[in-house]
Order: structure tokens, then sequence, then C-alpha cells
């Protein structure tokens, strides 16, 4: 269910808002998100959002997969989402789920909340698709508090030789234009060290979402961060 909270902060005063548009991703991608979850990512989402509490912000929400799978001691999810056709998706999923979930237009570099104003971050298949990985991170740093946790699932760089130079080929080629800006051989681990959380538990695994896409997709990575 959806419940009017109190107003979000707007974004920092000369940030650029940038437009986030993808006319055809934006079309296939929700059947496409609902087959990955049938072929086994919805258990990745629940591995990813159990045993959260408090007040979090997911960020580049999609077409909201993952509310379903926050749990009741989760008071509020501040989801934002700037692709207008995924954030229309986001915010039907967000009226039919029992989770307090409030659907807002926003970017990751710019994210439209207070410092320390959460408990928990949550990055799931975004990473590899905005602008500025580091960027996306120090507002997540920025916004959750102190002693707060991150949670991450994303498809990263291979430590395979062989796949990390296909992944990096196909980046450079087509992917990013075909995927909605997505970037399958980003080090996503090394950009959340560097932006100064503390990695905790974290496992790495093949999976692949969909027999239509190649092989470049399928190392993944799932876990959790601290906020020093």
């Amino acid at each position: 269910m959806t419940s009017v909270q109190a107003p979000l902060s707007s974004s920092p005063p000369g940030s650029r808002r940038e437009l986030v548009s993808h006319p055809l991703f934006s079309r296939v991608y929700p059947a496409f998100a609902i087959g990955a979850d049938l072929r086994g990512q919805a258990e990745h989402r629940r591995d990813l959002l159990a045993g959260l509490s408090g007040r979090v912000v997911e960020v580049g929400a999609g077409t909201g997969r993952n509310f379903r799978h926050y749990p009741a001691s989760v008071s509020e999810v501040i989801a934002v989402e700037p692709e207008p056709r995924l954030r229309r998706w986001a915010e039907a999923e967000a009226a039919a789920v029992e989770a307090t979930v409030r659907v807002v237009d926003g970017i990751a570099s710019h994210l439209p909340l207070e410092d320390g104003s959460c408990d928990v971050g949550v990055a799931s298949l975004v990473l590899c698709s905005v602008e500025s990985p580091d960027q996306a991170l120090a507002e997540l740093r920025r916004v959750i508090r102190p002693g707060g946790e991150l949670r991450f699932y994303e498809h990263v760089r291979s430590a395979q030789l062989g796949l990390g130079l296909l992944q990096r080929l196909v980046d450079g080629l087509f992917w990013p234009s075909v995927g909605g800006g997505c970037h399958c051989s980003r080090d996503t681990l090394a950009s959340i060290e560097r932006s100064g959380f503390v990695v905790g538990a974290y496992r790495r695994f093949r999976f692949k979402p969909s027999p239509l896409v190649g092989i470049w997709t399928s190392p993944h990575i799932l876990g959790l961060a601290r906020r020093p």
C-alpha cells in the first residue's frame, strides 16, 4: 500500500537534473524482469532484503519487483526511479503490496533525501547503468545514517580473464545502447569499497536472467556493507 509521509528534500541547489528516458528498453524490461524472477531472481531479491528494518531508500527501483519482498519490519521504502515508464510500473506495484512504498522521481547522483535520513540503502541491478557509480554511492553514503547498511545485488565484471575481456568488448560495441545504459564490465565491489563503505558478507555467483542474453551478464554479486 502507499501512504503519504513527510515531504522529501529537494535536489541540492544548483544540481543538474538529468532527464532519463529509455523508450525501447522501458517497454521490454517489465516482461524481462518477470521472466528473470521466474528463473530464480526472485530468490535473489528475497536474500537481498531479508532482515531489513527501518526506513529504506532503494535507488533505481525499476518496475518495483523488489517491493513484494520487503519484510514487515521495514517502516517505509523510498523508491527512486527516474525513467517515467518504469516509474509508472513501480507505482502500480507499490499500490499492490503490503509494504509502505513511496515511489519518487529522482536520480542516483542527487537523491531527494536529507543527510542520514535512512537506515538502509538498496542498490539492486542499478549501479551497472548509472552514469557515475562513485557519485551514486557517495549519495547513498550521504543519506544512510552512520552504522546503517547498504544492500547490493549487481551483475559485475568477471574475475576470469576471457569473460572479462568479452564483457569489456560487449560494453564498447553495443550493450549500453540496448540495455538501458547497462554496463556489464563494472567492478562494483571495488566501487563500494572506494566509496567508504565497509563491505561485510557477500557472495559471487553465475546467473543468466534470460536465455536471450549472453553469458556476459551472468557474473553477479550479492551482499551487504556498513556505513561507518
